[in-house]
């Protein structure tokens, strides 16, 4: 495909429009200024015919994977090779998708003569997570003389895939992230109710028999008791809920409503998933995540390292929440039959429904009896005790904060009715969702509660 340059629209100007209107004013002249037309256009027309085709000797190299970090500058790696003996000028174009910026949206190179590998960067801004792919690049070279430029698609195939950001996150969670001599959180050997033993010591009022250590006991004459170190490698799972009430934006920083610009649910969900992923990674425990919503969608055993931690990111990283209601009954079941070790479950879903809290609570009685369950939800917009908040100026948000409080009342019934089952719920707010979330984990942990 051939398109007009600005050249030929400026040369247009200054020999068309003036020796046209010359050739009308003065007729003993015609003949040398169409003549001169003639002669353009001739030009113009051999400049578009030898260059109909496209040119030869131009291929595009993109890295089959792109990662890339939401709201933090990325670039896209591409390599061009110009197998011509000349110098070229190309224009690049690709169909970005509204979610990803570019920092300009053609890029102008200029190619090397020879058979030479070029190496040119693409900024961009990912605004949101997710994967996208790319199957063409559009290309734009002058022709010979600058009157057209010829376009064509070159096709490439290659995706960008965006993680959530997980640095605003990391800076409220310094205690975990942070190794620097005493300072920081890491995995130390704790005394307790484990299942490996640590060590023998005198016997104290409250011990059970079964601790007794008997042998040792006659031979010194008085009692001992067996300790246990803590089992270290307990096994974490973030279960997360992509259906329907997770496509909601999150409450603003007000609590007042919510901006329809703002992150879902589901956003803050994987997040809150990542972080516990990295706390867990530095707390010695395997990490395992599943997702699901009218059905189990990933499921990624629980394991340990830096490796499988990228398998857990690439698990959640593209889920996007469905129109759909959940199934409780379906990913309990699920874990039921996939885990028979005790393990810690961390649900992360949205109860504010009571047809769905009742579905839940009746699917958590299988669950309850072998694992550990905790449950995590967002605190809704304005569920909170009436007259608790200092905004409320009109009968309006009187009303509002009245609506929040049967709301808030009804989540509080919820959790001490999970409570009564064993099963530990927790309203998370926005802001401190995931150090509240970890905060909770490392509870468990020092408590000793999976054991």
């Amino acid at each position: 495909m051939i398109v007009p340059r600005n050249r030929l629209l400026v040369w247009t100007g200054l020999v068309v429009v003036p020796f046209g209107a010359l050739g009308q004013m003065f007729p003993e002249i015609r003949t040398w200024c169409a003549a001169a037309i003639s002669a353009l256009l001739t030009l113009v027309l051999f400049d578009a015919f030898s260059n109909r085709r496209t040119p030869a000797g131009v291929s595009l190299e993109f890295p089959e994977t792109i990662h890339m970090i939401k709201d933090r500058e990325g670039e896209i790696e591409l390599r061009i090779r110009n197998r011509g003996l000349k110098a070229r000028h190309v224009r690049l174009g690709l169909a970005f998708p509204e979610e990803i910026r570019p920092a300009q949206e053609d890029l102008f190179v200029e190619l090397p003569g020879g058979d030479l590998t070029s190496l040119f960067r693409w900024p961009c801004t990912p605004g949101r997570r997710g994967r996208y792919l790319f199957s063409a690049c559009y290309l734009e070279a002058p022709s010979h003389m600058g009157f057209w430029a010829t376009r064509w698609a070159a096709p490439v195939r290659f995706e960008v895939r965006v993680y959530p950001n997980l640095m605003p996150e990391r800076k409220k969670l310094a205690a975990i992230f942070l190794n620097r001599g005493d300072s920081g959180s890491c995995a130390t050997r704790q005394a307790g109710q484990g299942r490996e033993f640590e060590k023998l010591r005198e016997y104290v009022h409250g011990d059970t028999y079964e601790h007794i250590h008997w042998k040792t006991t006659a031979k010194r004459g008085r009692p001992v008791t067996k300790l246990f170190q803590v089992e270290r490698t307990q096994e974490v799972y973030v279960i997360v809920d992509a259906s329907r009430l997770s496509n909601r934006p999150v409450p603003a920083a007000s609590g007042r409503g919510a901006d329809e610009h703002a992150e879902t649910v589901l956003e803050r969900f994987i997040t809150a998933a990542l972080v516990m992923g990295v706390a867990a990674e530095r707390q010695g425990d395997l990490f395992g995540v599943a997702t699901f919503s009218d059905c189990v969608h990933r499921f990624v055993r629980a394991k340990s390292g830096s490796a499988h931690y990228t398998v857990c990111r690439d698990a959640i990283y593209g889920l996007q929440p469905r129109r759909v209601t959940p199934d409780y009954d379906e990913i309990c079941s699920f874990i039921g039959m996939r885990l028979r070790r005790r393990a810690l479950l961390v649900f992360l879903t949205s109860l504010d429904d009571p047809v769905l809290a009742e579905s839940f609570q009746r699917n958590m009685d299988l669950l309850r009896k072998r694992h550990l369950v905790l449950v995590g939800m967002l605190r809704p917009a304005d569920a909170y005790p009436v007259f608790s908040r200092p905004d409320s100026a009109s009968f309006d948000d009187l009303y509002r904060d009245l609506a929040g409080h049967l709301l808030w009342h009804d989540l509080r019934e919820l959790e001490k009715s999970f409570q009564r089952q064993g099963v530990r719920f927790f309203l998370l707010d926005n802001e401190r969702m995931s150090p509240a979330l970890v905060s909770r984990y490392q509870d468990v942990k020092q408590r000793q509660l999976v054991v």
